[in-house]
């Protein structure tokens, strides 16, 4: 019995890539020679396909798949997706939505004690030397510290929680107000940048939310304000990010996504109230395995009965 046929777009781990190759008949695009080319030759093949919300199915290459029935997408990510032609083909996608909420939500954690007591810096501060010459400079408190959050899904709801630990008041803006929430709710963006002293985006990417976070909610966070990302880098106007933290109009920043990633702002490198990291909000050995695991489940499902465990 032959297996089922499916196109990957991008290269996930070593042990996915193999356990996606065992069970399936696995057609590798990146490693075509001309990848459109292929498609447009052999693109009505395929009725299954595998990618991530790094590398996502663009317009064109979703033209060249007349036959495509379901994406099954690792990451929470959908605006690589181009998604109305998707809902007006009837093509399916999922996610892996919750298993990676906690290390996504810690990370967010750790991005806000770090940028407020500088614990990165100060390591190279050591590292350099520097004590021997005198005490690293005093930084600021976190515990009891206002936490505004922008989007209160899964992962915003996870960083609410841990943020009690921390005695933070907590308030969020959406575009609707969450009936079940006990959290305060802010309508207004500008309202929640003023109010908070960390704010921390947690909200999804693409066009609704592109430069959500410009000039004005920065000047509105402040010099003593610390803006957390870990959410879409496209989500901020990155170049009024940078200038309002070289003029010191905002305290600090924790970020683990950039608009152009891997590409980093090297303004940005030596700002001792910055965090840069290189977007490993799930990037943690069990996460990466229970992400893959399902995106292998949603597969399955969608081969033997026509549904997906986690559709979009």
């Amino acid at each position: 019995m032959s297996k089922p046929q499916v196109l990957q777009i991008g290269a996930l781990s070593e042990r996915f890539n193999r356990t996606l190759a065992e069970r399936y008949d696995v057609t590798a695009l990146w490693q075509q020679a001309d990848p459109m080319q292929f498609l447009k030759e052999h693109g009505a093949t395929f009725e299954l396909l595998v990618s991530s919300a790094r590398f996502g199915c663009s317009g064109e290459q979703l033209a060249c798949l007349p036959n495509l029935s379901v994406i099954c997408s690792f990451g929470v990510g959908c605006d690589p997706y181009p998604l109305e032609q998707l809902r007006d083909r009837g093509i399916v996608i999922s996610t892996t939505p919750d298993v990676l909420n906690d290390c996504v939500a810690d990370l967010a954690m750790g991005l806000m004690i770090d940028s407020a007591r500088q614990l990165t810096a100060a390591d190279r501060f050591v590292r350099a030397g520097h004590w021997l010459s005198g005490n690293y400079p005093l930084t600021h408190k976190v515990s009891g510290k206002k936490l505004g959050i922008v989007g209160l899904g899964r992962i915003g709801q996870a960083i609410a929680r841990r943020a009690q630990g921390f005695d933070m008041p907590v308030r969020y803006h959406k575009r609707r107000q969450d009936p079940d929430s006990s959290y305060g709710y802010a309508a207004d963006l500008l309202e929640l940048a003023s109010w908070a002293d960390f704010l921390v985006l947690a909200c999804p990417g693409g066009a609704a939310t592109h430069h959500l976070i410009d000039a004005k909610v920065l000047s509105a966070l402040g010099p003593q304000g610390i803006l957390v990302n870990i959410a879409r880098g496209s989500v901020v106007d990155q170049a009024a990010l940078v200038s309002a933290l070289l003029d010191g109009s905002l305290g600090g920043a924790g970020l683990d996504v950039f608009d152009g990633e891997p590409a980093v702002p090297q303004a940005l490198f030596g700002l001792p109230n910055v965090v840069l990291l290189p977007h490993v909000g799930s990037a943690t050995q069990e996460t990466r395995l229970s992400m893959e695991e399902l995106v292998l489940a949603n597969l399955y499902a969608f081969i033997n009965n026509g549904q997906l465990l986690t559709p979009l």
